[in-house]
């Protein structure tokens, strides 16, 4: 079974667009779990111009599904996730100020690193995931270091999707038997919609979960958040 993580970045973002507490990040989580979103994810940046550390603070005592922070894996943001202590801690290689997630690690190159902070992770109780692009070569490297999980980096699937989808989605089916094939947990995200999920999820096999945040709260401004999170968990096959 696939579980559907919403992540509300971008509900932080409008709220600090007005410098007040509309909308509600903490209700819209509640509201979200309500409607069958089966985890919450958060990326506090370091300038914390969407998701701040004190949200993090107030949903890890409201979320009753599963909480995942992700992030740059700094001594900060390392001392943010233990005391906040969610169920998974996703791993990105994102640079301070940087707009988006836009490439997975270079897990080779950054092995010792990476094992040193899933070995701390582990020691807290906290499920790690490396964000690496569909190479079966960083998947393998991301065994080696010690992480529980990878998330696969989807922005180039959805890119091709349009015009060749079996060609798009041919690497990230590599990538994940390689993950089964490694003893790892498989999740995806990045550009995932109601337009591209149902066939990547139908092809893709071992998928443990999807983080969806943009899109997801792009159609919700038509569709309405509960709508929309029902289209998800229905192209998830629920």
């Amino acid at each position: 079974m696939t579980r559907l993580s919403v992540n509300i970045n971008k509900v932080a973002t409008l709220r600090n667009a007005r410098g007040e507490n509309n909308p509600d990040v903490v209700k819209f989580a509640i509201d979200c779990e309500a409607f069958g979103a089966e985890g919450i994810t958060v990326h506090p940046r370091p300038d914390e111009r969407h998701i701040r550390r004190s949200d993090v603070a107030q949903l890890k005592d409201i979320v009753t599904t599963e909480f995942n922070i992700e992030g740059y894996p700094s001594p900060d943001f390392l001392q943010l996730v233990e005391e906040a202590h969610p169920a998974q801690a996703t791993l990105v290689p994102d640079k301070p100020g940087q707009l988006t997630s836009d490439a997975g690690w270079d897990v080779v190159a950054n092995l010792d690193f990476l094992k040193e902070v899933c070995d701390r992770l582990r020691r807290a109780g906290i499920r790690s995931s490396i964000f690496v692009a569909a190479d079966p070569v960083q998947v393998r490297a991301a065994a080696q270091a010690g992480a529980d999980r990878v998330e696969l980096y989807t922005k180039p699937y959805a890119d091709l999707y349009p015009t060749d989808p079996a060609a798009a989605v041919a690497p990230f089916i590599e990538a994940a038997r390689a993950a089964h094939e490694a003893g790892l947990g498989l999740n995806a995200g990045h550009d995932l919609s109601l337009h591209n999920l149902e066939y990547f999820h139908r092809h893709v096999p071992h998928l443990d979960e999807v983080s969806i945040g943009h899109a997801l709260i792009c159609e919700a401004l038509y569709l309405g958040i509960r709508e929309t999170i029902t289209s998800y968990l229905h192209c998830l096959g629920k």
